[in-house]
Parts: C-alpha cells; sequence; structure tokens
C-alpha cells in the first residue's frame, strides 16, 4: 500500500481545476471551479479529541436487565458492572412499558438524574469533560514560547466553551431500553417477557441499537451476567478518539453544512497526530506537486490499524466488535444542546399537520398559546406551550412506547432549536400512572405516556398531543396568562395605530408574526423532499429570530434587555458603525410582529430556558471572538434594508477590519449559513461604486477562501461575484506592478 500523504494545497494553477491544459496563471482555478485550493493542515496547535483514549469516562456506565415475573411484576435481574442508585423496581417498571407483552418488540427511552460524586470520576460534570492525562498531553499554552498571541486567545476561548452549559448540573443518564417478547408454552402466560437497556452519558444513544438487538437475543440464550460483561466490554472499546474536538462556532458551521467534507482537514490533522506519535518520528513533508488522493482513499495502516478518513464529516464511522461480528456504528460529529437520540421532526410536525390542514379545528383561545386565534397552526401551539413552559403530554395509547418517546424528544429539539435549554431535563420520554404524583411536582414537564387515563384529568396537563389522532387540546383548567406591563405597553400601541387611517401595522391581523407563512414553507420544504437536516435548520432560524425578538422588545418596553450585552458607544468607536439586535424592512413590520408576540414573549420570560439563555449569552460573550460589533446585525442591514452607499460602505469596511482571525471568520460564517445565499450579501461590496470598498471587500473574501470552511462557501458563489473579484484583484496586482516599477527603490525598500 502506498504511503498516506495529506493533501496539500498547490498555488499552481495548471495542476488544478478541470483537467484541461492550461497556461500558467496568477488566477486560482477555484474562481471558475468548484473548490478553492485548501491551505496546508500543518497547524502549530495539536487538536484534542472529543473522546481521547487515555479518557476514564466509559461510553456505557450501566447494563441493566429487567423480566416479567407473574407473581411479583416487574423485577431487575442484573445490573452491570454495579447496582445503579435508586428504586430497582421503579426502573424495572419503566424497562417493561405497559402492553409490553402483546408485542414482539418495544424500544424505550428515559432518563436518569444521577450525580457522579465518586472520588475515583475523572469527570467534572459542571462543564466540559477533564481527562486523565488531558494536561499531560496539552501542556500550559502559556508556557510555550512558540505559540502565537490568536492561539492563546483561541486557548482560552476553548476553556471559556467548555464551562458553558454547566449551569443545569451534571449531564443526565440517558437510558435506551429494548423489550422482547418470546413465545414459550412451558411457562406462565405462555411467553416471557425481558428488556435490556444501555446507560450512558452521550446522548447519541441510539447508536447502540444494533447491539442491544444482538445482546437481548444472547440473553435469552444464556442469561448470565457474562453476557451482559461481554456487551459492557465491547461498546467501551469502542475508539472514537480520532473524532477531533470542535469548538462552538465550528460546531454550528457544521450543522448548518451540507458539504460532506467540512472541516475535513481537522479529521487529517488527527490521523497525522497519530501517525507522529505511533511512529515517533515526523511525517514526511509531502510534496506539492504530488497527486492528490480522493478522501476515501486517504488510509494507511500504522500498527495494525487503518485510518480512514470520513465520507462525510457530520458523523465518525468506527465499529464495535460484538462476539466476533463488527458493528458499523456513526456517531454524530456535532450535536447540538437537547439533541437525544434518532428522532423525526418531519414525522412530529405530519402527524398534527395533517389533519389540521384537511379538517381544521379552533382551539380554546389562550394568549400565551393561540398566538393567532383560534385556529393558531398545532406545532405553533406546541411551541408556544414548549416555550412558557406549560405542561405537555403527548399520549400514543395503543401504540408503542418507542412511538411517544420519539415524539417527546422531538418536541423538545424543535423548542430548543439548539440554542435553548431546559426541555429534555425536564422531560419523560416515556412513563405512566404509578409516577404521576413524581411527575407533577414537576414545572413544565414534557412527558410521553400511552395509558389513556391521562386524557381524562385536564387538571394533570395544559396540552395534550394525542399521536393517534393528529390532534391537540388545550387544558379546561390551565392557568390564565397574568397582565404584563409589556402587553399594556404594546395594548396602548395597537389603539393608538388603529386611530391613524390606513395604518400598516394592521395588516394581516390573521399572522401577525409570520407563523402561518412560516409553517406553510416549512410544510412545502417537506412535501418536495428537503430533507431531516433541513427542517431542523429552519426551526433553529425561527428560534434566533425569537430570541432576538425578544431582546428588541425587553429594550423597547422596560429600556434594557438582559438578552443583548453590549454598547453602540463602543460599537462605533471600534468599527465605524453602530447597532445591535434584530432588522425589520420598517418600523411598522417591527411594531406589527413585536404586538403579535408579546404574549409569547412574555410567557417566555419567566421560564427556565430564559435564564439559562441569558447565563449561555454572557459566557458566549466572553469567548466570541468579535464582541465590539454585532456582525449579525449589520449583515441583516445588508440583507434586509435598502441602504445608502456611506452606510454599506462603512459596514464592509467594518467587516474587513474586524475579520481577520480563524475564529472570527468562523463567526461570520455563521450568520450566512449557505441555506441563506452564503457570501451573497458580502460579495455585493464587490460591484460598490466606490473603490475602496470593492477592494476591502475583495481582501475578506481572499481571506474567507483561505479558510478551512470558508473555502466551501467561496464555491458556492456565483460565477458572476467570482469574476468581479478576480477583476478587482487583478486591478489591484497591476497597480501595484505599476508603483513598483515607477519607483524600484520601494521595491529595494520592500
Amino acid at each position: 500500500m502506498s504511503e498516506w500523504r495529506p493533501r496539500t494545497s498547490s498555488r499552481n494553477p495548471s495542476t488544478r481545476g478541470s483537467g484541461r491544459s492550461s497556461k500558467p496563471s496568477s488566477t486560482p482555478s477555484s474562481v471558475f471551479g468548484n473548490h478553492f485550493a485548501r491551505p496546508p493542515v500543518a497547524r502549530t496547535r495539536k487538536l484534542r479529541s472529543q473522546y481521547p483514549l487515555d479518557s476514564d469516562e466509559p461510553h456505557v456506565e450501566y447494563i441493566l436487565v429487567a423480566s416479567f415475573h407473574v407473581d411479583k411484576g416487574p423485577i431487575m435481574e442484573h445490573q452491570y458492572p454495579a447496582p445503579i442508585s435508586g428504586d430497582e423496581h421503579m426502573l424495572a417498571e419503566l424497562m417493561l412499558p405497559d402492553q409490553a407483552h402483546v408485542r414482539k418488540q418495544d424500544w424505550t427511552i428515559f432518563f436518569l438524574h444521577k450525580d457522579n460524586g465518586g472520588e475515583d470520576e475523572k469527570d467534572d460534570y459542571s462543564g466540559g469533560k477533564q481527562t486523565a492525562g488531558g494536561e499531560e498531553d496539552h501542556p500550559s499554552i502559556e508556557q510555550d514560547p512558540d505559540v502565537t498571541e490568536e492561539e492563546r486567545k483561541e486557548e482560552e476561548r476553548q476553556k471559556l466553551e467548555d464551562a458553558m452549559g454547566g449551569s443545569e448540573g451534571p449531564p443526565l443518564i440517558y437510558v435506551l431500553n429494548l423489550v422482547n417478547t418470546k413465545q414459550d408454552p412451558t411457562v406462565k402466560r405462555g411467553a416471557v417477557v425481558k428488556a435490556m437497556a444501555i446507560c450512558t452519558r452521550h446522548s447519541f444513544l441510539h447508536i447502540y441499537k444494533p447491539l442491544l438487538l444482538l445482546a437481548l437475543d444472547e440473553y435469552f440464550k444464556s442469561p448470565r451476567l457474562e453476557t451482559l460483561a461481554s456487551l459492557y466490554d465491547a461498546v467501551n472499546s469502542m475508539d472514537l478518539s480520532l473524532m477531533p474536538r470542535l469548538s462552538l462556532l465550528e460546531r454550528i458551521i457544521l450543522q448548518a453544512s451540507d458539504s460532506k467534507d467540512m472541516f475535513i482537514e481537522k479529521f487529517e490533522q488527527m490521523i497525522q497526530q497519530r501517525m507522529a506519535g505511533e511512529s515517533k518520528s515526523p511525517l514526511p513533508p509531502s510534496s506539492p506537486d504530488s497527486p492528490s488522493k480522493s478522501t476515501t482513499d486517504l488510509t494507511r495502516m500504522v500498527g495494525g490499524h487503518r485510518y480512514t478518513l470520513p465520507r462525510d464529516t457530520h458523523e465518525y464511522e468506527t465499529r464495535v466488535i460484538y462476539n466476533g461480528i463488527p458493528i458499523p456504528v456513526k456517531v454524530p460529529t456535532a450535536v447540538s444542546p437537547e439533541t437525544v437520540g434518532d428522532f423525526s421532526l418531519i414525522k412530529l410536525i405530519q402527524t398534527f399537520a395533517g389533519p389540521h390542514s384537511t379538517s381544521p379545528q379552533p382551539f380554546m383561545l389562550h394568549s400565551h398559546l393561540t398566538t393567532a386565534g383560534a385556529y393558531t397552526h398545532p406545532i405553533i401551539v406546541l411551541m408556544n406551550a414548549m416555550l412558557t413552559q406549560k405542561r405537555v403530554i403527548f399520549i400514543g395509547h395503543n401504540r408503542p412506547s418507542g412511538e411517544v418517546a420519539e415524539a417527546v424528544l422531538a418536541a423538545c429539539a424543535l423548542a430548543s432549536g439548539g440554542i435553548l435549554k431546559g426541555f429534555t431535563r425536564h422531560a419523560f420520554p416515556y412513563t405512566d400512572l404509578t409516577k404521576i404524583d413524581a411527575l407533577l411536582k414537576v414545572p413544565g414537564f414534557i412527558a410521553g405516556v400511552t395509558n389513556p387515563a391521562f386524557a381524562n384529568h385536564p387538571e394533570w396537563w395544559d396540552l395534550l398531543c394525542d399521536i393517534p389522532t393528529g390532534r391537540m387540546k388545550i387544558s379546561s383548567r390551565i392557568a390564565p396568562a397574568p397582565v404584563t406591563e409589556g402587553l399594556v405597553y404594546f395594548n396602548q400601541q395597537i389603539s393608538l395605530s388603529a386611530n391613524n387611517v390606513g395604518s400598516p401595522s394592521t395588516n394581516n391581523p390573521s399572522d401577525p408574526v409570520g407563523d402561518q407563512a412560516f409553517m406553510d414553507d416549512v410544510l412545502r420544504s417537506i412535501a418536495n423532499r428537503y430533507g431531516e437536516a433541513n427542517i431542523r435548520a429552519r426551526w433553529r432560524d425561527w428560534v434566533v429570530r425569537f430570541t432576538r425578538m425578544a431582546a428588541v422588545f425587553e429594550e423597547i418596553v422596560y429600556g434594557a434587555s438582559a438578552l443583548y450585552i453590549g454598547g453602540d458607544v463602543a460599537d462605533a468607536g471600534a468599527a465605524g458603525v453602530s447597532g445591535h439586535g434584530y432588522v425589520w424592512s420598517d418600523d411598522a413590520a417591527r411594531q406589527r410582529e413585536l404586538s403579535g408576540a408579546v404574549s409569547r414573549i412574555e410567557g417566555w420570560r419567566n421560564t427556565r430556558s430564559y435564564y439559562s439563555f441569558i447565563q449561555d449569552l454572557a459566557q458566549f460573550y466572553t469567548c466570541c471572538p468579535i464582541s465590539q460589533i454585532d456582525l449579525h446585525h449589520h449583515h441583516d442591514r445588508l440583507r434586509s434594508r435598502k441602504l445608502t452607499h456611506n452606510e454599506s460602505a462603512a459596514i464592509y469596511f467594518a467587516f474587513n477590519s474586524t475579520v481577520h482571525s480563524y475564529a472570527e471568520i468562523c463567526q461570520l460564517l455563521t450568520l450566512a449559513p449557505e441555506s441563506h445565499a452564503g457570501l451573497f450579501y458580502l460579495s455585493l461590496g464587490l460591484f460598490h461604486p466606490e473603490g475602496e470598498v470593492r477592494v476591502k471587500t475583495a481582501e475578506l473574501l481572499e481571506r474567507i477562501m483561505e479558510h478551512d470552511a470558508g473555502r466551501h462557501f467561496w464555491a458556492s458563489l456565483s460565477r458572476f461575484a467570482k469574476l468581479a473579484f478576480l477583476r478587482i484583484r487583478k486591478s489591484r496586482e497591476a497597480a501595484e506592478r505599476k508603483r513598483v516599477e515607477s519607483n524600484p527603490g520601494f521595491a529595494m525598500r520592500s
């Protein structure tokens, strides 16, 4: 096998492009092709793994087996490697859901709130993972004289990111449970019902489904503790050490992108580091003129291991050897907050959107939930209920418990949008009547049940979502929404606007916030098979828009907002531009949408997710690379406002002066996902009437297209924009040559 070499960028345009023979030119082939030459993979700072080899944290902490005893009911048979704390009988009941014996197979998920307070634990669950040996592999960056100032800032930023999100307490233990019923005429009731569960701190617990299927089948044949030990050793031997640890901004970019080789450079570097460590010698430098291999061919055998780059960087492919059978496993590289297991937002939306579209039924009015009147879309009602911390129950009579659990997990991800928190920690993907007393003590829970008795007790819930019928019902016992200062303020504004004849703020009263238009767009996307990732991205945009609107609302009503950190005075002094927050096309649109969203915003302002979001914003502000100006605000101005030439020029100058480093470019790219036209609005600066603006925009784009992620954004730009960039760069190079020729002494001094 030929030696593995990392791909390197080639500055010779004749070696890249479409394969045609061409004369050497100073023009990068990416201007006309699909890809831009990547910078070399080699980096100064060593990359860290999400799951290092020397970590003492197991992938799976416990394996449980429960069975149904004819006389005793659900009982716990085995717990490995040690008994898990808590009520064993309660765990056995959760592992054997109602009506499990009438199905051959059923899946369910539940969460355990268990702290890891043992002295031998190596994880600090107040924030990021502190792995054994981690400090030895990554010495203090302050003591390294070869590290640049930018790398010191990046290291400090990573430490701050590790501490983000720690306010909710230790991570949950996620339990994936499989129930099997096997017919056996030799036992009472003619069947044996057993359940096996895997308990893990990883939210991507769905990857263990194939292993549970094999292990439970093996346990039926050999019901011994050794069977559990074999599974435990297999899952904890899974090697994820070559999965690079991505920053927060990198994770956002990866999740929003469809590019299968986004951040492939990091996977290359992880392999380089591993091979260098195993060979105890640095890798031989690769020749820039050597032919580049395809991603799937970049493999090498070192120390008996075969290293392969992923075919899709959104998932890390590995395998688990169980009973001599290699089980392929795909682990998500970037996981959003509140995303647990494998679920489908499309399925959740279609379940409740279908009956509403064919035969709409009015809801009982409630200002927090029915923001567009009695015929508010059910998914918007669900979203409002989650945001305002109402008690939500998904009921699936005669349905598998796994189906209601999936609906609960999808609802948590829907409301979170990958941004807000506080939903899964108070979610019960499956529960039953025996635990109703404990359930009712949890404010704003989200629960999945199969017992129809829950529907007959409206005092137990605020919103009931019936999965078989696809209908939702607001409880007749729900507490009314209080009258707030913001509600009074906007009611007065609406009254004043109504007195103005022809006032545009009263347009479209049935859909003031655009929720119905948004749902129509989502359903069209589903009908056109856009895919799960696209739908999740749309809901993320919805949540981002909601939180930014809430910040403007608080500033208008209360004079200041806890959802915004910064100041316009500092903004103007730092980059010559001022302003922050969400951007509307005009003042009338702002008044109309805030008036329509006032109840939803006021209901959210006293919830767990609101206070958690404030803490996350404060932590993000301290670690984000650009905090002196609101990049999101000014990019939105380019996108949605009709600006004068001077106003747009100020924005392009500000972007060019503030966006330089790797992390700063990442922050800018998170605001311009490819699904939202990417770099299109930035590239409009290439056509600005002022020459200096065109040059500064070209400089910014040049930095972006040399960026690991930015090169993908550059590749998606139109040919027209690339030609404009090429023209500006050629003009600049010609001017530079002319200046050198007219002043030879200048070239010597340079």
